[in-house]
C-alpha cells in the first residue's frame, strides 16, 4: 500500500469542491486505499489551515477528517533537513514524507525541490488507481 502525506492544499481543495483529484484523494483516503502519513506538526498545519474562516468550510466536516487523521492516519517522527525550501512552511510536509520514504502530495509542486517522491493530485490519483487494479 502507497504511503503518502498530504499538504493541506489538497484537502482544502478537496473539502471545497466534491469533485476533482484532491476529492477523489480524500476518498481514497476514507476508503483506506493509501496510508496517510502524519505528524503532529502537520496535524497542527491541517487544523489551523482548515479552519480559516476565508475557505468557509463547515467546522463538522473539517473535525471528522481530522478526526480520521488521527484514527486511520499512521503518525510519524521525522527528521528536520536543510535544504533550501521557497516557503519554509512547506517543510514540515517534504521533511515528513523524505524521512518516512512516502510520496508528497501538493498542488504547489513548484515550491518543492525535483524529487521523485513529490507528485502532483493528478499523478498520484492516476498512481492509486495503477495500485489497486
Amino acid at each position: 500500500m502507497l504511503n503518502a502525506v498530504i499538504d493541506t492544499n489538497i484537502l482544502v481543495s478537496g473539502l471545497l469542491t466534491a469533485q476533482g483529484n484532491p476529492a477523489q484523494i480524500i476518498n481514497a483516503f476514507r476508503d483506506k486505499k493509501f496510508n496517510l502519513i502524519y505528524n503532529n506538526g502537520i496535524l497542527v498545519e491541517y487544523r489551523d489551515v482548515l479552519h480559516r474562516e476565508k475557505f468557509g468550510l463547515d467546522t463538522k466536516s473539517v473535525d471528522v477528517l481530522l478526526d480520521e487523521v488521527r484514527r486511520i492516519g499512521l503518525s510519524v517522527i521525522s527528521d528536520v533537513s536543510d535544504i533550501h525550501l521557497i516557503d519554509e512552511g512547506d517543510r514540515i510536509f517534504h521533511d515528513t514524507a523524505k524521512s518516512s520514504g512516502s510520496l508528497l502530495v501538493t498542488g504547489n509542486v513548484k515550491h518543492y525541490p525535483k524529487e521523485p517522491f513529490i507528485t502532483n493530485p493528478a499523478a498520484f490519483v492516476k498512481l492509486l488507481y495503477q495500485e489497486v487494479y
